[in-house]
Formats: C-alpha cells, sequence, structure tokens
C-alpha cells in the first residue's frame, strides 16, 4: 500500500489562499504587494531546513502538541540564567531535571541599552544581541532542544520598533518611505484628536501618546515609551516585511511566538486603537502564514484583559487565530486573593474561564518578567466592600509588607504620586515569605512560606491549560536589590526580580532539608502528577465546587471515568473540609486509597484527591 502523499506548500497555500487573499485584499488593495508575500513564503520555505520540516509534519500528525499535559515551560532571561545562548545550551539537562521542554528565551533581539524595556525596543530583528551571541548560536541551540524534545518561545514585538531601527533612523532623516512606516504628523491637531480617545499606557513615564521630534518638526507615535515607535499597518509594506521578519526567525527554530501588545497593532483616529476588528484580520493572516511556511509553530498572544474580552483573540473553530493567550488576569487576581484570603473574586474568574470551550487554551502563570498591575474586576469587589482605590492601596502595603502579619517582601513600579495608583514587584518567592523567613531565621515562618509557595504552583497547575514557572521560583530565589546600583537598571524596580540566577543555590535541591530542596522537590512531585494523570488533559471537564468558607478555593476536574478533588486553603489558619459524599479517594500525593469525609489542612496547605466516578 503506497505511503501517504507528504503535504507541500502548494498544498498548503491552496487551502488557505482565497481567504488569505480576500483579507489582505480587503485591508490593503494592493495586488502587487499580495503577490510578492505569496513569493516571500515560497522562498522562506524552500529556505526551512528539512529537520524542521520534518518536525512540522511530526507535529501536524499529533494535531496540537501544544496541548498535551506533559508541557511544562519556564520563561528566562539568557544573559541572567547562563550568561550567552551557549551557555543556556550547556544548561539544558538542568532544565530537563526541572522538567522543563518549554523555554520562553526573553528579549534576545539587538535593542539599544538604557532604553531598550528590558528587550521590547528592537532595534534588528535579524541580529541578536551581540552580548549573547549570534543567529547562528540560536539556530544551534533550537536544533540542540529539539533533539531533546524541547520547544523554544520568543518574544516577537509587533506594535513598534526602537528609534535605533533603521526604518526610524531614516524615518528621522527625513525620509518619506520611511515615515510611512510610522504615525508622523507635523500638524499637532492630528496628535490632540488622538489624545482624546485614547488612553495612555504608562502615564508616569510617557506622558500622551506622541514624542515631539524637533530635528524633523514632526509628532511620532509612541504609545509605551518614547523610544518605541509605533509601526504604521495601514502601510502593506510593514505587514510584509513583518511577516518575512517572523517567517525568518521560524526558520531559525522557534517554535512559539509570543506576540507583544497584540491589543494595540492597529491605529484608528477617533477610536481607542485597542482591539479594533482589523488587529484581528493581522492576527488571522498570520495563523495563514505560519500554516502555510512553518506549519509546526505556535502563535501566543499577550491580550492583558479580562478572559471574556480575550477570548476573541482565539478567532473561531473555522478561522482561528492565537493557538494560546496568557491568563493575565487570573495571575492578578491570584494575588489579591492572597493578600485578602478570600476567593470569591478568583472564583467568579475561574467560572468564566471554565465556561469557554475547552479548545481554547490559555497559559498559567504565577510571576513572570513583568509587574502585577491591579486591574482587577472593581465591580465585583464593590459589592463585597472593597472600593477600588483603598484596596489598590491596601495591596500595595501588604506586598511591600506593610501591613500587620504581611511576610512578603518587594516594591512599586511607576507609582503615580497624584493617584496613589502603582503596580508592584517581587520574586514569587518573596511574595509567599521565604525572604522574610530567611531574614528573621524563623524555621516556623520558612515552613509556612514554603507551604504556601507549594500550594500556589499545585493551585497553577490545576488550572485549564498550560503551567509557566519563571526562572529562580524552582529554588525559591528571592529578590535582588543589587539592580540599583546599576544605572541602566536603577530606576525600573521590576529588575526586583529579574536578578541572575543563583547556581549556587543548585547545590541543595536534593536536600530535602533545605528551602530549596523543599521547593523543588515539591514542584517535582507535582509536576509527576500532573504528567501521569488523564485529569489533567487539556480537554478535561473543570469547574469550581461551591463551599461556604470564602478561603477555600475548591476545583474539580473529570475525565477518563476519574474525578479529581483540588482544594487550596488560601488562609493562614488551619481548615477542616467536608467532601462532597463519603467515598474512596486516593490522596495524588501520598499515594494512599482510603474512606475519606474530612480532610484537615493547614495554613496555605492544599489536597488533591482522586476517585473513580460512579
Amino acid at each position: 500500500m503506497a505511503g501517504k502523499k507528504k503535504e507541500t506548500f502548494d498544498d498548503r497555500l491552496r487551502i488557505h489562499y482565497d481567504e488569505l487573499k480576500w483579507l489582505y485584499m480587503e485591508l490593503y488593495g494592493n495586488d502587487d504587494m499580495f503577490g510578492e508575500l505569496c513569493e516571500q513564503m515560497r522562498w522562506y520555505d524552500g529556505q526551512r531546513k528539512p529537520a524542521l520540516k520534518k518536525l512540522d509534519q511530526k507535529r501536524k500528525a499529533q494535531g496540537e502538541w501544544y496541548r498535551k499535559r506533559e508541557l511544562l515551560g519556564m520563561m528566562l532571561y539568557i544573559d541572567n540564567f547562563a550568561g550567552d545562548i551557549r551557555g543556556v545550551s550547556e544548561k539544558l539537562s538542568y532544565l530537563e531535571q526541572c522538567n522543563v521542554n518549554y523555554i520562553h528565551l526573553m528579549p534576545f533581539l539587538d535593542s539599544p541599552k538604557g532604553r531598550s524595556d528590558g528587550g521590547y525596543a528592537v532595534a534588528d530583528f535579524r541580529k541578536v544581541k551581540p552580548e549573547l551571541g549570534t543567529m547562528e548560536d540560536l539556530a544551534r541551540l533550537a536544533d540542540q532542544c529539539h533533539e531533546k524534545g524541547i520547544s523554544l518561545c520568543m518574544d516577537f514585538v509587533m506594535n513598534h520598533t526602537s528609534e535605533d531601527h533603521e526604518w526610524a533612523r531614516r524615518a528621522r532623516r527625513g525620509e518619506g518611505e520611511y515615515m510611512s512606516r510610522y504615525f508622523f504628523y507635523a500638524d499637532p491637531l492630528f496628535p490632540q484628536e488622538y489624545e482624546r480617545t485614547v488612553p495612555q499606557v504608562f502615564p508616569t513615564t510617557a506622558p500622551g501618546n506622541f514624542t515631539w521630534l524637533p530635528e524633523i518638526g514632526h509628532y511620532v507615535m509612541t504609545t509605551f515609551y518614547p523610544y518605541q515607535w509605533d509601526l504604521n499597518y495601514r502601510n502593506p509594506r510593514v505587514f510584509n516585511e513583518m511577516m518575512y521578519n517572523f517567517l525568518y526567525l521560524a526558520n531559525q527554530g522557534m517554535d512559539i511566538f509570543r506576540i507583544d501588545a497584540v491589543p494595540y497593532i492597529w491605529k484608528e483616529l477617533g477610536t481607542n486603537c485597542r482591539n479594533l476588528p482589523q488587529v484581528h484580520t493581522i492576527v488571522r493572516m498570520m495563523r495563514m502564514i505560519g500554516e502555510i511556511v512553518c506549519p509546526g509553530i505556535v502563535l501566543l498572544g499577550e491580550v492583558v484583559m479580562e478572559p471574556r474580552e480575550v477570548a476573541p483573540y482565539f478567532g473561531t473553530v473555522e478561522k482561528p487565530e492565537c493557538h494560546m493567550l496568557y491568563n493575565v488576569t487570573t495571575m492578578a487576581t491570584t494575588w489579591h486573593t492572597v493578600a485578602t484570603e478570600d476567593t470569591r473574586l478568583l472564583r467568579k474568574q475561574m467560572d468564566t474561564v471554565c465556561a469557554l470551550p475547552r479548545e481554547y487554551t490559555f497559559l498559567n502563570y504565577l510571576r513572570c518578567h513583568d509587574d502585577i498591575g491591579w486591574g482587577l474586576d472593581y465591580a465585583a469587589l464593590r459589592n463585597w466592600g472593597m472600593e477600588e482605590v483603598p484596596h489598590k492601596k491596601y495591596l500595595n502595603d501588604f506586598f511591600q509588607g506593610r501591613t500587620a502579619g504581611s511576610v512578603s517582601r518587594g516594591e512599586l513600579y511607576n507609582e503615580d504620586p497624584v493617584t496613589g495608583d502603582a503596580r508592584f514587584c517581587g520574586t514569587t518567592a518573596s511574595m509567599c515569605g521565604v525572604e522574610c523567613a530567611g531574614f528573621e531565621q524563623d524555621e516556623a515562618k520558612m515552613e509556612m512560606a514554603v507551604r504556601k509557595d507549594l500550594m500556589l504552583h499545585a493551585y497553577m497547575f490545576t488550572q485549564s491549560g498550560i503551567p509557566l514557572l519563571y526562572s529562580g521560583d524552582e529554588v525559591g530565589q528571592v529578590n535582588d536589590y543589587t539592580y540599583k546600583e546599576d544605572p541602566d537598571k536603577a530606576a525600573d524596580s521590576r529588575y526586583i526580580h529579574r536578578g541572575k540566577f543563583c547556581w549556587d543555590l543548585v547545590d541543595q535541591i536534593r536536600d530535602p532539608s533545605s528551602v530549596q530542596g523543599r521547593i523543588f522537590g515539591g514542584l517535582e512531585q507535582l509536576e509527576t502528577i500532573r504528567r501521569t494523570e488523564a485529569v489533567f488533559d487539556a480537554d478535561a471537564e473543570v469547574y469550581t465546587r461551591d463551599y461556604d468558607d470564602t478561603s477555600i478555593l475548591w476545583i474539580v476536574r473529570k475525565a477518563g471515568g476519574e474525578e479529581f478533588h483540588a482544594v487550596f486553603n488560601f488562609s493562614n489558619q488551619g481548615r477542616k473540609i467536608w467532601m462532597p459524599e463519603k467515598a474512596n479517594y486516593t490522596d495524588l500525593l501520598t499515594g494512599k486509597t482510603g474512606e475519606i469525609e474530612t480532610a484537615d489542612l493547614d495554613g496555605w496547605d492544599f489536597v488533591w484527591m482522586k476517585r473513580k466516578k460512579v
């Protein structure tokens, strides 16, 4: 019997051609530019290495490989973790020990020192920061990762470039072709009209959405920072060139593209320039371009909004957009729950996520490279007596360790002295009390801090979607205050949790009496359970269970004829919980099976219990 014919570029182009052309012409109405796009897609397909094409075929045959319960991610800064890209190659065995098979390399493309926003102001999309290595080093790392079954994720910054990018430099010289790739206005009327409807992202660091350039007598749109110039996607040349950059990076072996600041990509006068229909057109076209040239890659959207507002970025079953999206709001609400010991808002948001189609895949995390913004559901909180302004102050005071009983340590970011609004920075371990307990040499506090840390990770692993660790969390790394000694970093408190990875801590991970051993070993156990139990499948039924104690979060998962109960105590005080009915349960942490009616939880404790469905 003849083997199945391998799918070709032409086969995939034929599938998507009509829709891709329709969307492109609707947006740009330019046959020549669409023809160029198709020619370039063919060229990049021809440049794709046989090993990557083989991986594409394997992943397509697997179907939704990125949703497997075995997937565990970790985000890290190359320089902080291992010095440079070659250093990461040498540390892959450690990442395998961490059970990590998805590595998010934080921004590594060339960007100017001192005004890069942590690498999100890209000066060259085809060049690695010289201090980190070369594109050849990156491609070699990708090959090594693929041999070990590890996927690589990178940030693809589509909304803007650095003012040091070649396009921006030529635009600053007054070259019209390059000025048209950004938003330039000599007449202040246009920026003023935009400002009427477009809210400011960072009012304390970048007042207004435009920057005046006196040397050429023009304003340029800079939504985030003055040195980040917004790209004009009304210009088909911008879209085409950014897609070529995307395909170039995919051909270096990148597997997952985190699309930075997705909702902001399209600008329209008279609107808030957020979530406009054209954004979805662009993301849909990007999805199809990927499926035509490199069908094994995944698009991960960064959309910082409520779950129900995030959902449209998945697209539809017939016309999908992003493969995965960040579960940003749940992350912030998790820490609100830690500070208040009140799970009601968290339950409400989890119920919203659980009500979405199971095909939707979220990336879940406790902490990331960025700050925590308190963009919570204040309409709901108000019903429970929590007003926005005083509540934000309470949260910031709590996590700085300024309220009675708080063991958290950290610092504010982007504090607005007028409104009192601010965001918060700190590592997971420091927010859980590891730093405080270590400073005070208080073993009882440390035991509680480690238990809280592991409970929060267990809760993250229980959610629907893919769990993502932040490098250092697996060994309980605390805040790094040395950033204040570096003039390029001192003004940005986010570097408090972006410190160099402490390799000395790794020496302790097999010592069960050490903090590092307790956290690393605890996470290892949770990861193993998640990897081996069918109840953690992506398509499992997931919902929260009503419970009258507001400090208790109860999550149920059902799959494969089994019912899994995960119960979390978001409180300093112990709790007794009552199971739905007296029955035989298996405690997945101890492996013991027995008839259980009640269970006792210490402060910040949890249980994972499973039973066969009747």
